[in-house]
């Protein structure tokens, strides 16, 4: 086993809180994730997991042509291997219901303040025994001049073990590196551990990461399928101001969100939560929701020209 730094996890279990806790929040802005056990339990798991394995073997019988379909090239057969489905909130309805989950939003409100905005959606897949090496890197920059602590994050819900084989490493901290540093240690040959740590997770677990974390996975040898769905959320605020989408993205998800709440109210596995109420304040405040006319609005098409 490669050699990794010794870091003690909050315990956070969404079976027993409603919300991560002041002390949980600042482990995660302190070293830029934080692992929640048991988000996904009972028929919301199963739910998931059938409709994104639906997903998965459309992708996998035959090469899709469409640009959600992202393929890569596979490490042991050479062939086309599924890597990526993007926009999963269009493909499924238990997609759109898990946006809305409480908890999640809780703690995303708690983290970003009132007027977050969900921007992206997607599923990130290690195809059985075509573990691709995932290098050390960071998803995306805080914008430039931005001064605004709030983080940017993305909510990465595992409906598939991830053992130590196949799991993410990060390397606590470098959500607070220069771009210099993390270029640096981005740069260093070979996947080394010395520095990190491994997470293991369990299907239904979650983990909150930093958008400037470094983080990344080694290849696999033997692995099984692991799915990952990937929720990111950025304050309204930093989203305005420097981007990258327009203003009117910004309210056509709020009122995607608002929809996808309404959605969790009706469906039969989620009676007895408490859902959460969205209230953005100020200029991000909605009087009146509105059905939305997609669920997938195109990134390409809202960039800041």
């Amino acid at each position: 086993m490669m050699g990794a730094i010794d870091i003690k996890l909050p315990h956070v279990d969404a079976a027993v809180q409603d919300v991560i806790t002041e002390g949980q929040a600042q482990f995660f802005l302190d070293n830029g994730f934080l692992v929640i056990r048991n988000v996904l339990r009972g028929e919301e798991l199963s739910l998931v997991q059938a409709e994104m394995q639906q997903l998965v073997d459309q992708g996998t019988a035959e090469e899709v042509d469409h640009p959600d379909f992202m393929y890569g090239v596979g490490v042991k057969s050479g062939q086309p291997i599924l890597r990526r489905i993007e926009y999963v909130i269009e493909k499924s309805d238990p997609m759109k219901v898990l946006l809305a989950h409480p908890f999640i939003l809780r703690t995303v409100e708690k983290l970003q303040g009132v007027n977050f905005i969900p921007t992206w959606d997607s599923m990130v897949l290690k195809a059985p025994n075509e573990g691709v090496i995932v290098p050390w890197h960071r998803d995306a920059a805080v914008p430039d001049g931005c001064i605004d602590p709030r983080p940017i994050f993305n909510v990465d819900f595992y409906l598939d073990e991830a053992d130590l084989q196949t799991c993410l490493w990060v390397i606590p901290g470098t959500n607070r590196w220069t771009a210099e540093d993390a270029d640096k240690r981005i740069k260093q040959p070979g996947f080394t551990t010395d520095d990190a740590i491994p997470v293991p997770m369990q299907p239904g677990d979650v983990i909150l990461h930093n958008i400037e974390v470094l983080h990344g996975s080694p290849a696999g040898d033997g692995n099984p399928l692991r799915r990952t769905v990937y929720y990111e959320f950025r304050p309204g605020e930093i989203e305005a101001e420097f981007g990258p989408h327009t203003l009117e993205y910004l309210a056509l998800k709020q009122h995607l969100l608002y929809d996808c709440i309404e959605r969790r109210k009706q469906a039969s596995y989620t009676q007895g939560e408490t859902s959460f109420v969205y209230k953005p304040q100020g200029g991000f405040a909605i009087n009146e929701p509105k059905q939305p006319e997609q669920y997938r609005y195109a990134h390409n098409n809202y960039w800041r020209r």
